[in-house]
């Protein structure tokens, strides 16, 4: 008896095996029908495989509903598919029903049903999920604002080497968001990111070696990651980059360099390239001197609320310098100016625009003082 039940045990291992081989077969025969794009025979050969309960087969069939292909699109069959495969473990259809509820899409929006999905799929390994729910506990997007669950989603997406988890792990170090503030602990994930080409992180780490936040100084390593997030255009770096060029700070002093990091921040408008490049066409540091090129630096930067900027701009209509000298102009923009600085610059800017009421009318007056209300109500923007 004994002998009979081990083969027959033995049978059913080998029917096992031999189920679980086609079941194999028949999923990689429809993945090349659908990267050849015969879709009605990838829906042939998924069809039954996904009745039988394969959760690979019915999350490739759920994508099938979803984009339409091979059949009409129908977003409640590609909803139900995703959930069952979902519920039998399937890590990608796990996280596509947390992107669904996460977005709204095809589901009704629900941020509580989205983190449970995502939770399912990090739980198995999936290295987006707890990075997202890192993104939606850290910022409080459809879930009450939580550091501490932040940062213990973001620690498991960054040891999983997801680069903006690293980044992010390092700003709330740096921050001392949901942990005790450390910098070098900071400066560990900031440094991971950064070799694996986050720009963010890269620009940070510049910052840090440029003032010596905690780490030894050095001019050298903040240029060298100014230049690696710079290259990616992120602004800031550009301006950095260009500032160190133009005080040879870790790098050889050099004008042209220096020109074209400012050239390339202010037209992502960066203010503080703007107003650099405002500054030298001003005063012909570097380049020609050009009032008019000067001018439109400084009003690009003031419409960004750049103080100084805004400062220059009053300066430039009280002497007619790249414009029509116009007194009404100067005073808003040095009222605008004023009323847009710290307590310690306004004494002197009022000092300032006073200076310009003493060659106007009480009513030239009162009108820049209305435009200088109207342009701190517009952000600044298209001032006149």
């Amino acid at each position: 008896m004994a002998q009979l039940l081990r083969k027959a045990w033995l049978i059913g291992i080998c029917l096992l095996m031999l189920s679980n081989q086609s079941v194999a077969d028949s999923l990689a025969d429809a993945q090349r029908s659908y990267g050849e794009g015969n879709y009605a025979r990838t829906l042939k050969l998924l069809k039954p495989l996904a009745q039988q309960g394969d959760a690979s087969a019915q999350f490739m069939l759920a994508g099938l509903y979803a984009k339409g292909q091979g059949l009409a699109q129908n977003p409640k069959e590609a909803v139900r598919w995703y959930r069952m495969a979902a519920e039998r473990g399937n890590v990608p259809a796990q996280f596509v029903l947390g992107v669904m509820y996460h977005r709204g899409g095809f589901v009704s929006q629900d941020s509580v049903e989205a983190a449970r999905w995502y939770q399912m799929a990090a739980m198995q390994g999936d290295t987006t999920a707890p990075f997202i729910l890192g993104l939606m506990y850290g910022k409080g997007q459809g879930l009450s604002q939580d550091y501490v669950e932040a940062m213990r989603w973001y620690k498991q997406a960054a040891e999983q080497g997801n680069p903006a988890a690293q980044f992010n792990l390092g700003w709330m170090y740096i921050n001392g968001q949901g942990v005790v503030r450390n910098h070098e602990e900071a400066t560990k994930w900031f440094k991971l990111a950064a070799e694996q080409g986050n720009a963010l992180a890269q620009w940070n780490l510049g910052l840090m070696y440029d003032k010596g936040d905690d780490i030894p100084q050095s001019y050298q390593e903040a240029a060298k990651w100014y230049r690696l997030a710079a290259d990616q255009g992120i602004a800031s770096a550009q301006f950095n980059l260009g500032s160190m060029y133009d005080q040879g700070k870790g790098v050889p002093q050099d004008s042209a360099e220096k020109m074209k990091w400012l050239w390339m921040a202010a037209a992502q408008d960066n203010a503080l390239a703007q107003l650099n490049l405002g500054v030298m066409y001003e005063g012909g540091k570097g380049v020609t001197q050009n009032y008019d090129e000067a001018f439109k630096w400084y009003r690009m930067a003031a419409e960004q609320g750049n103080v100084t900027a805004q400062s220059n701009l009053g300066w430039m209509y009280s002497k007619g310098h790249g414009t029509t000298q116009n007194n009404v102009l100067s005073y808003m923009w040095f009222e605008v100016a004023r009323a847009n600085s710290d307590s310690d610059e306004r004494q002197v800017l009022m000092v300032v625009r006073n200076s310009v009421a003493a060659f106007m009318t009480a009513e030239q007056i009162k009108e820049a003082k209305s435009l200088a209300k109207k342009c701190a109500t517009k952000n600044f923007k298209g001032c006149q």
